[in-house]
């Protein structure tokens, strides 16, 4: 569900990022505040698995479309919702500037659309409800579904309020909704059914990592960080081979709507932002120019290191932050 700058007049690309920075910055706030440095490893491993993650497309049966995890949702219990906002903002940086992947104009609105929701609300109002009183295996499956399912609608309806407001006069609110909201409902089903598989997997080996009420650990916690690591080569080297082609939720939202998978954007700062991408994206659509395999393996694992250099790099500053203020107060 990255939006490209076609979709947004420079206007409301500002709103957003204003909006996006604000919680970014309540974010960073409270995870100083709070922040574990035993957490550093597991921001980067977890960061890296998500970018991994969104290079898989599964189609959607029916429908000539496909879908991609998000994330937000399984960042959130695990590293919890301040620390996995900054996460999700690693992860979308690095697929916008040397991916490619969404608008540098967009970003606000992507960081909004594909974090805000899945880490605040989603946290907040679905999945901390359901954990109150214990956690157990049906709680973990219903929440992740309810979650992801809430969360992506909110950030589908955004996309089409977001082009709206915009102006983009080729899709109309009723029909681009009306095309955004199912097919993004069978996305986030798919979402929240692959979140509840990682939980459950945490839950049943690891479980203090999303703060369960059971002490018992079948592995090690550098165990369980080097299967995510693993998982991350094979799924972003491997299995993003195999991803669909066929167009995401929002594409083929557009094609309904507009008859065109992409619209073309114009004007002075449409065409300076993407002169600004075009020079940072080293790997544009994740290829190689004509080898599209070689530079999706390539991709799916640079970018994986990448994501999880920054969350370390991140952490370990939060962790500094934290002792630095903890030794001035003694």
């Amino acid at each position: 569900m990255h939006m490209a700058d076609a979709l947004l007049s420079p206007a409301v690309g500002g709103v957003m990022y204003a909006a996006s920075t604000g919680a970014a910055v309540y974010s960073v706030k409270k995870v100083k505040e709070n922040f574990d440095s035993k957490r550093v490893p597991v921001m980067g491993v977890m960061g890296a698995f998500v970018f991994a993650a969104q290079m898989i497309n599964f189609t959607i049966p029916g429908t000539g479309s496909s879908g991609h995890f998000c994330g937000g949702m399984l960042l959130a219990a695990i590293l919890g919702p301040y620390a996995a906002f900054l996460t999700m903002i690693a992860i979308l940086l690095i697929q916008c500037l040397l991916f490619a992947d969404g608008g540098i104009l967009a970003l606000g609105c992507n960081i909004w659309n594909m974090a805000f929701y899945a880490c605040f609300f989603g946290y907040f109002c679905i999945y901390k409800p359901f954990m109150k009183n214990g956690m157990s295996k049906g709680k973990i499956l219903a929440a992740s579904l309810l979650g992801s399912i809430l969360s992506l609608q909110l950030g589908a309806f955004s996309v089409v309020l977001e082009t709206t407001v915009s102006g983009i006069s080729e899709l109309p609110f009723g029909l681009f909704v009306a095309a955004m909201q199912p097919i993004h409902l069978a996305i986030g089903t798919v979402e929240g059914l692959i979140t509840a598989a990682v939980l459950i997997f945490i839950y049943q080996t690891r479980p203090e990592l999303i703060n369960a009420e059971t002490t018992e650990n079948k592995f090690s916690l550098k165990k369980i960080l080097t299967i995510m690591a693993v998982i991350v080569v094979l799924v972003g080297g491997a299995l993003s081979l195999v991803a669909s082609s066929n167009p995401d939720g929002l594409e083929w939202s557009i094609g309904q709507v507009s008859g065109k998978e992409e619209l073309e954007a114009s004007g002075g700062v449409h065409d300076s932002l993407a002169n600004v991408q075009e020079k940072t994206a080293v790997l544009p659509d994740y290829s190689f120019g004509n080898d599209n395999a070689a530079g999706t393996s390539v991709s799916g694992i640079v970018g994986s290191a990448v994501v999880a250099g920054l969350c370390i790099l991140a952490g370990t500053a939060f962790s500094s932050a934290k002792k630095k203020k903890k030794a001035k107060t003694e």
